[in-house]
């Protein structure tokens, strides 16, 4: 492997190791990334470093600061809503797009996607949520199973990203948030709809569903608000 190669792969290890701690709540918003933290703490040199803070800062995990270097993404109400829209106006479009083209492949890989999620017992409790990456897999497995069938890598790719938005959220709230007892009735109503072919009906489930976990993550005091605890 020659040098330029070697540098890349590990660019890679330490976006890859950097993302994961950020999204799981490992690295708090608004954490100054120093260079030198990030170089000692992933065992890396200034120029992976930097190419993989620059990776992140594309991806909206990481805030490039003008002269000032880079901290992690700030959380608030007012970006946790405008994500979650953006999130139902992309989602929208790719649900449509996946009804439309729909196989019986996508159907059946839906249906696994379901059942796995379900066998897992909700990682909740009664006043809090808690962290099961095994749990969280599954989830995220099934609503992109919803979105696959839409013939758009790129419109995928946006999802995906407002995806790992939207579970770094779901992480920073597990103190003050549980998760709401029909959430898997919520995933087997948006499935059902998404196979019948009722198009309006899947996408107005899914877009309730996303709206509703905002609202709670709200009201569940992450953002330092007096409010009472909920259910996501």
């Amino acid at each position: 492997m020659d040098e330029t190669s070697a540098l890349s792969t590990l660019a890679t290890s330490v976006y890859d190791r950097l993302r994961s701690d950020i999204l799981d709540g490992q690295l708090e918003p608004d954490l100054k990334l120093r260079v030198g933290f990030v170089r000692d703490r992933y065992d890396a040199g200034n120029s992976p470093v930097r190419e993989a803070l620059n990776r992140l800062s594309s991806d909206g995990l990481v805030q490039r600061l003008d002269q000032r270097g880079f901290t992690v993404a700030p959380v608030s109400a007012a970006d946790l809503l405008e994500l979650t829209e953006t999130r139902c106006m992309l989602e929208e479009n790719a649900l449509r797009a996946s009804i439309a083209n729909r196989t019986d492949q996508w159907e059946e890989d839906m249906v696994l996607a379901l059942h796995r999620l379900c066998r897992m017992p909700q990682p909740a409790g009664q006043d809090a949520y808690s962290i099961d990456p095994q749990w969280e897999r599954f989830h995220r497995a099934f609503h992109a199973s919803l979105l696959v069938a839409c013939g758009s890598p790129r419109l995928l790719g946006f999802c995906q990203q407002l995806s790992d938005q939207a579970y770094r959220y779901r992480q920073l709230a597990v103190e003050t948030a549980a998760m709401r007892p029909s959430e898997h009735d919520e995933h087997k109503a948006i499935m059902e709809a998404a196979i019948a072919g009722d198009v309006e009906l899947a996408v107005t489930l899914l877009k309730e569903h996303y709206r509703s976990t905002a609202d709670i993550l709200i009201a569940a005091n992450m953002f330092g608000e007096n409010a009472d605890q909920a259910s996501l």
